[in-house]
């Protein structure tokens, strides 16, 4: 009986010292910083020569017309200035995402390129001053979507999750199951398999970072079965990785280890309001835990994260306030 009192105890305890450790966030501020084009969306945010920048892409809809990816370049965030556009005539160019090159040298641009006529393609461009741009180089094989890269502080190594929606008939309707790979390179342009990740249900947008222990994390959007994301997990070489269910949706996932140990985590998400939203969440190896909601609704996130000054900056777009805007925000996160 005593044993039996002793260990609820310390599992009471257990569990006591996990919710006070629970991180907190409180919005400090948030600001809408673009709208020229009919539809601004998909951002991705960081840090380079002292400067944010911001990207995004600007279309006629969701899913329509030529996109073309805006960036625009800040000092504090007070202030936003257009930089640079970049496109590719015939080509919606989607989904930009902003790296850090492992020499700290350049910047990296990932997106995807679809075509009517050449189906669709990865691309990247680098930068070394965020003005001049090399031509955007088609990466990986048509059909693959490799949608964000992470460089890996271990091996100076770039890694990226790649999913495909047709990949035995390649194309051009989607099949019941996709495949979901991940890739490594070491300069940003050839690039390798390095893993098959075993996720049903039509695995999506997937975001891996690598944790100051060398554990590999992935965040994975699922668009079939139940349409609920899964968290993986690897150790190095990356090769085999274990998945535990989130119980939510989600839509363009981002998440971030902070300097004290906490995850932070970023995706269209389901609130207190109703109706989707960008949400952030406590996030641990195998759990979501939504913590401050955004002002955002219907067509909606796909946020980038940076962490500077003790801030979480956080980029992300909505329709809220009418058509699909860019907003930026800061939270305060304990």
């Amino acid at each position: 009986m005593r044993r039996s009192i002793l260990s609820a105890l310390v599992v009471l305890l257990s569990a006591s010292l996990l919710h006070a450790q629970a991180p907190t966030a409180e919005l400090v501020s948030v600001e809408k910083i673009w709208d020229k084009a009919p539809h601004n969306a998909f951002t991705d945010l960081t840090r380079f020569q002292n400067l944010f920048y911001c990207c995004f892409r600007e279309a006629d809809s969701a899913t329509k017309g030529d996109g073309t990816i805006r960036v625009l370049v800040s000092a504090s965030g007070k202030t936003w200035v257009e930089q640079v556009t970049l496109n590719e005539p015939g080509t919606d160019l989607r989904d930009p995402k902003l790296i850090i090159t492992p020499d700290e040298k350049r910047l990296y641009l990932l997106c995807e390129g679809v075509s009517p006529t050449l189906g669709r393609q990865p691309r990247y461009a680098t930068s070394m001053d965020g003005k001049v741009w090399t031509p955007l180089q088609k990466l990986l094989a048509k059909g693959d979507w490799l949608w964000r890269v992470a460089v890996n502080p271990a091996d100076k190594r770039f890694y990226g999750a790649s999913f495909n929606i047709h990949p035995s008939s390649g194309g051009p309707a989607p099949e019941k199951e996709w495949s979901l790979k991940t890739y490594a390179s070491s300069d940003g342009s050839v690039w390798q398999l390095s893993s098959i990740m075993q996720v049903p249900g039509q695995p999506g947008e997937t975001t891996i970072r690598f944790l100051k222990d060398g554990t590999a994390l992935a965040l994975v959007s699922r668009q079939g079965a139940d349409r609920k994301g899964v968290i993986g997990t690897a150790k190095a070489p990356y090769r085999d990785w274990t998945f535990a269910a989130t119980g939510l949706p989600l839509g363009g996932p981002n998440f971030i280890e902070l300097p004290d140990g906490k995850l932070i985590a970023a995706s269209r998400g389901f609130g207190k309001t109703p109706g989707p939203h960008t949400v952030l969440f406590a996030m641990t190896p195998t759990s979501l835990t939504p913590i401050l909601e955004l002002p955002s609704g219907g067509d909606c996130s796909f946020p980038g994260l940076y962490w500077h000054d003790d801030i979480l900056h956080v980029t992300y777009y909505s329709s809220h306030e009418g058509k699909a805007a860019i907003y930026y925000a800061q939270v305060r996160v304990k």
